[in-house]
């Protein structure tokens, strides 16, 4: 009786040899992706070394004052305080230039997964089925996919050293340009609040999914204030005679809590990443593609052994009836071994299951052709003919 070791490779290597090429492929273009990504990530982390960190004030100093389009820009790593741009100031009580509104549905399951009501947290202590730890990731999964609805409110700001305060000159500031960019912002949540929906309102959807409906909406309030310290690096250059800051898609950063040095650690963790990721998928390509091309050419090579021997029997055959039909030619047929159909040549095939030797190869194939194919001699009907060898 086979082991269960046994089962389980028979199981995944017929998985495999079904769909070798299929996860070969898509375990390879996983690798070439997520080593790109490295590449990508290799060549920021080799840039943000290079680019000097300077201080606003100092950023007039390095680039030329002749530098007026993109074109032009230099790359720097400048650490300020985020202030309002003179002239362009938030709304009064809006102590920030940023603004981050968010709303998104809220499931029960997703709640009691993160501990947001009692009474679930009082069966997380006590144990929780595993079918209801099951459905809490299925709400969870389908909570977050939920497109929800998301603004972003912008106001012009600049950065500046220290503490801010009113720019003197423009040598004092730089302002920061937001447009266009993707890159993650370092916002601070300053509202989290969880709207009850109106229980009525789904009482219909209670009945067809059960508990796995709408709970609330989640609306959530982040913003950039003013006067908080944070780094940008970008391409940074002269805009109607001003400094201007703007990302840079080569790099996953823009605006950044961090300093130079844990940008550094942070990229030097996600390519080491990355490059073990990119290898391990690799390799696992390479293994699933290599059996899959190794299984299918044993096959083909015991495919054509098995057509070569065939076709060497069948020649063995063929010589064997040719020299047999040459020899009945040169040899004088007794009269008795000839055959009852034709009379011209040797009685070469027994009908079975009579067994009687009456006709020749092509008398034989014309009497079983017949639609009542009976044996001349006695009448019984024939099965198979047999061909018989005389020595």
């Amino acid at each position: 009786m086979p082991s269960l070791d046994q089962i389980l490779t028979s199981l995944v290597s017929e998985a495999l040899s079904f769909n070798g090429p299929i996860v070969g492929v898509a375990l390879a273009y996983a690798a070439v992706r997520t080593l790109q990504t490295f590449s990508s990530y290799s060549s920021a982390l080799r840039k943000i070394r290079n680019t000097p960190s300077v201080k606003v004030s100092d950023l007039r100093s390095i680039l030329a004052f002749d530098q007026v389009d993109q074109s032009d820009a230099k790359l720097v790593f400048v650490r300020g305080t985020v202030e309002a741009k003179s002239g362009v100031l938030p709304p009064q009580g809006t102590k920030a230039v940023l603004v981050q509104r968010s709303q998104l549905c809220v499931f029960r399951e997703w709640m009691a997964l993160f501990g947001w009501r009692s009474h679930d947290r009082r069966k997380k202590r006590f144990g929780l089925p595993r079918s209801d730890i099951g459905a809490y990731w299925k709400a969870l999964w389908r909570a977050l996919s939920q497109p929800g609805s998301r603004s972003l409110q912008k106001f012009p700001f600049i950065l500046v050293d220290g503490g801010g305060g009113s720019q003197k000159s423009s040598s004092d500031f730089v302002s920061v340009n937001v447009d266009g960019s993707r890159h993650p912002l370092p916002l601070t949540t300053v509202y989290r609040h969880f709207h009850p929906v109106d229980a009525p309102l789904f009482s219909s959807a209670k009945k067809l999914f059960g508990h796995e409906y709408p709970a609330s909406v989640l609306e959530q309030v982040k913003i950039l204030p003013l006067g908080k310290e944070i780094s940008a690096v970008g391409l940074c250059s002269f805009k109607n005679g001003v400094l201007e800051v703007k990302s840079c898609k080569d790099f996953p950063y823009f605006l950044s809590e961090m300093s130079k040095d844990q940008m550094v650690v942070d990229l030097t963790a996600h390519t080491q990443v990355l490059l073990f990721t990119g290898i391990v998928l690799g390799s696992v390509s390479i293994g699933v593609l290599g059996y899959f091309v190794a299984r299918n050419w044993n096959r083909w090579k015991k495919w054509k052994q098995q057509r070569q021997l065939l076709q060497a029997i069948r020649a063995s055959e063929s010589n064997v009836e040719t020299q047999v039909q040459e020899a009945d030619a040169e040899d004088e047929v007794p009269r008795h071994q000839l055959c009852v159909v034709c009379h011209t040549s040797r009685r070469q095939y027994a009908f079975i299951p009579c067994g009687h030797l009456l006709c020749c190869q092509s008398c034989s194939a014309l009497v079983k052709s017949h639609v009542s194919s009976k044996c001349p001699l006695c009448q019984v009907e024939i099965l198979v003919s047999v061909r018989i060898y005389q020595s």
